[in-house]
């Protein structure tokens, strides 16, 4: 993959760690010393400083067959029963191993939980997966244990059964108090690590109902509730940049300089998620607790809805 710089004065790893979403800054390091990252065509050291307009090739190695390993890492769990679990997941956690990053994430927790029961027809690497967050949102989450949930779950997401709903703080407010962001989303066509609107007749289909809940005039930032009727790779992230509030402290989509507040996290949240049961066919509704870095803008502007 390859970015061009945005920015000037970052240190190379700590400015690719916030570019790539699924690495930690250790296996970016590690990218590095392997001569798998060259800035203007030549190797660099990791306290490289990266300069405006730099292009930063990646090559990240193709995933070694290794077993993923179940790791005693702590999880908060919202629902378990023998088909299916439903966690809030932290900030910074990733979902599920990939090249360079075979460890410390949420499949590697849940396999040492769950003691090793999950459903195989996730994938490789990606036991009981049916949906992700990115790593820095947090909230709710769920996973399939047995493979008739799996294939229950993919087909209930697949048709839009689910229901995903997310609160995120942004910089500014919207120009509508709420409004249906009907767009297309691809890759972006100069940095292939973000995803951006796109012509119609390109990407996919991406659908944000959101409503702005309040606005702080302070920091100059916004409360945002949005449902999401589909589940694009960034959706909310790119829909609020469209409508020109990118997310607080957004590292790949705003120019977090330029906003007047900061939480040191990507204030997005899965506050709430309706599946339907597997096995019992019972509608379910799953709440993650608000986190503390929200409670600024939560505790002035949000009541919970009473439906799902």
């Amino acid at each position: 993959m390859e970015i061009v710089a945005d920015t000037t004065g970052a240190r190379l790893d700590i400015f690719l760690n916030e570019k790539i979403d699924d690495m930690s800054r250790a296996q970016i390091q590690t990218l590095i010393k392997s001569g798998n990252v060259t800035v203007n065509g030549k190797a660099c050291k990791a306290k490289y400083s990266v300069q405006h307009n730099d292009t930063i090739a990646v090559d990240i190695p193709e995933p070694e067959n290794e077993e993923v390993a179940a790791e005693d890492i702590p999880v908060e769990i919202l629902f378990e029963d023998e088909h299916l679990i439903v966690l809030n997941k932290a900030t910074g956690m990733v979902v599920h191993p990939a090249a360079g990053n075979n460890s410390g994430t949420l499949v590697n927790a849940l396999l040492h939980h769950c003691h090793g029961k999950l459903a195989a027809e996730g994938g490789e690497g990606r036991p009981g997966i049916v949906h992700r967050l990115d790593k820095d949102t947090s909230g709710c989450i769920v996973v399939a244990k047995s493979d008739t949930a799996h294939r229950s779950l993919v087909a209930q997401f697949k048709e839009r059964s689910t229901k995903k709903q997310y609160l995120a703080v942004v910089n500014g407010t919207p120009l509508k108090e709420n409004d249906t962001v009907f767009t297309h989303i691809g890759r972006h066509p100069v940095n292939r690590l973000k995803m951006a609107v796109v012509n119609p007749g390109s990407g996919k289909t991406a659908i944000t109902d959101y409503q702005c809940l309040g606005h702080d005039d302070l920091t100059d930032s916004s409360l945002i509730h949005c449902d999401l009727h589909t589940g694009r790779t960034h959706q909310i992230r790119v829909h609020m940049l469209h409508i020109g509030c990118a997310i607080l402290d957004d590292p790949i989509y705003a120019k977090v300089k330029h906003q007047k507040t900061s939480t040191g996290r990507l204030m997005l949240h899965a506050r709430r998620l309706s599946i339907t049961h597997p096995v019992t066919e019972e509608r379910l509704t799953f709440r993650a607790p608000i986190p503390e870095e929200f409670h600024p803008w939560t505790d002035r502007f949000y009541t919970d809805p009473v439906e799902a």
